[in-house]
C-alpha cells in the first residue's frame, strides 16, 4: 500500500517466465550495465558476454541490455517501473552523479504518484513511479472520482 514509509521488496533472483520485459539496445554494454545498476538500482541477474545482460529490480521488472548502435535521441515511448517514495530522491541523486542532467523531476502527478524521468546512456526514457498515500477527502481523490476511480475508505 502507498505510504510515506513504504519499504521496497527484495530483488527476486528467481528464473521465471517473464510476462513482460524491455529490451534496450546500447552502444556500450558495460557503461549501460553500470548505470542501470548503480543509478536505477537494478541487479545483473545474468550476463552472456558480448551478447546480453539481463537486469532486474523487483519481480517482473526485467530489462535486457543488448549491443547495438546508440539512438541519436530519446524515443517518444517510455517504460515505467514502480518504486516506493523513499527511493525516488536516492535514485535521482545516483543517476545525476553518474550522468549529470539525465533526470527530470521528481514531480507529483494528478493520478497521485511521484514520477522521476531518467534518460539513460542509451537514450531510453525510464520513469520511476511511486504511489502516494491517498486521503479519500483530498482534492486528488475528488479528481480521481471525477473520472470514475473511487478511493477506498478504511
Amino acid at each position: 500500500m502507498p505510504a510515506l514509509d513504504a519499504v521496497a521488496p527484495e530483488v527476486d533472483r528467481g528464473i521465471y517466465g517473464m510476462p513482460m520485459f524491455v529490451t534496450v539496445p546500447t552502444g556500450d554494454l558495460a557503461a549501460s550495465v553500470d548505470f542501470w545498476i548503480r543509478g536505477l538500482g537494478f541487479i545483473d541477474l545474468f550476463t552472456i558476454p558480448g551478447r546480453l545482460t539481463h537486469l532486474r529490480r523487483w519481480a517482473f521488472q526485467d530489462v535486457l541490455l543488448v549491443p547495438a548502435e546508440k539512438p541519436v535521441e530519446a524515443p517518444g515511448a517510455s517504460v515505467s517501473f514502480a518504486c516506493v517514495l523513499g527511493q525516488v530522491d536516492e535514485i535521482a541523486a545516483a543517476c545525476e552523479e553518474l550522468l549529470p542532467g539525465c533526470t527530470t523531476g521528481p514531480q507529483q502527478t494528478p493520478w497521485n504518484t511521484v514520477d522521476l524521468e531518467v534518460i539513460t546512456p542509451e537514450n531510453a526514457r525510464v520513469v520511476l513511479t511511486a504511489a502516494r498515500p491517498l486521503d479519500p477527502d483530498s482534492p486528488e481523490a475528488r479528481n480521481l472520482a471525477a473520472v470514475g476511480i473511487e478511493t477506498p475508505r478504511t
